[in-house]
């Protein structure tokens, strides 16, 4: 129960991290709220104009076999501008022979924020690898310039029956790193958004967190291998996908 004195926003405020009840000066923002707001603008600025660094990704998931590609968008400011370059591989990219049965391809794209691939990523794939016993996994693949689409030119080159694509979410005013992690069975160009499915705002301790990601995307995997489909065919049902 609140007192006369106290704030009846305080408990809004306290339950969400969006911008609400900022309260006024006049007919203005108070003067710390509108300085929070413009910090949060440059940040998400410059989440999306980081410049990837496939070094750290490799560091950080143990000196694992990696392999580097790039989209067929040349630099920054070309993605930005051409959505459709950043879903394709640069023009003579070449992959090994793809082995016989390989289960799993996963891809690190750098996507709107590549500051949430390197905070992000490595334990993401950690966590994700060691629900999946048994699976036959390609090397990681570490993608610049890259958008969703692009893991499924990667899976289909690499022979894998899924995709998984872990990509740098387009940073808002309360998230500038927060990652995505998006699951297609069968990849190969031409696949449609509705063919996959996403667990989204990786990003501990704020959002989904590493453990909680891997679960579920680990119960999506095996679900969508027994009915050989994925994106609105599968449904994520909580506990119960994994049943």
């Amino acid at each position: 129960m609140t007192t006369p004195t106290s704030d009846p926003w305080q408990v809004l405020r306290a339950a969400t991290r969006a911008r609400v009840a900022l309260g006024r000066a006049g007919d203005a923002l108070p003067t710390a709220r509108e300085l929070e707001f413009r910090a949060a603008h440059a940040a998400a600025k410059d989440a999306v104009h980081a410049p990837f660094e496939p070094g750290l990704v490799r560091e950080a998931l143990g000196g694992a076999d990696v392999l580097c590609v790039a989209s067929a968008a040349p630099d920054r400011t070309t993605y930005l501008q051409r959505p459709d370059l950043g879903r394709r591989l640069a023009d003579g990219t070449t992959f090994p022979p793809p082995g016989d049965g390989v289960d799993l391809a996963v891809v690190v794209a750098d996507g709107l924020s590549p500051l949430a691939v390197h905070r992000h990523a490595a334990p993401t794939v950690t966590a994700l690898l060691a629900r999946l016993p048994g699976w036959v996994v390609a090397p990681v693949v570490l993608a610049s310039q890259a958008r969703v689409a692009l893991g499924d030119e990667v899976g289909a080159a690499l022979g894998a029956r899924a995709v998984v694509v872990l990509v740098g979410e387009r940073p808002g005013l309360s998230a500038a790193d927060s990652l995505g992690v998006y699951l297609t069975w069968d990849p190969r160009p031409g696949r449609a958004d509705s063919e996959r499915n996403c667990v989204s705002n990786v990003r501990p301790p704020h959002g989904t967190g590493y453990e909680a990601a891997a679960v579920t995307v680990a119960a999506l995997l095996n679900a969508a291998r027994e009915l050989g489909a994925s994106g609105v065919a599968l449904k994520d049902e909580g506990p119960a996908l994994g049943a």
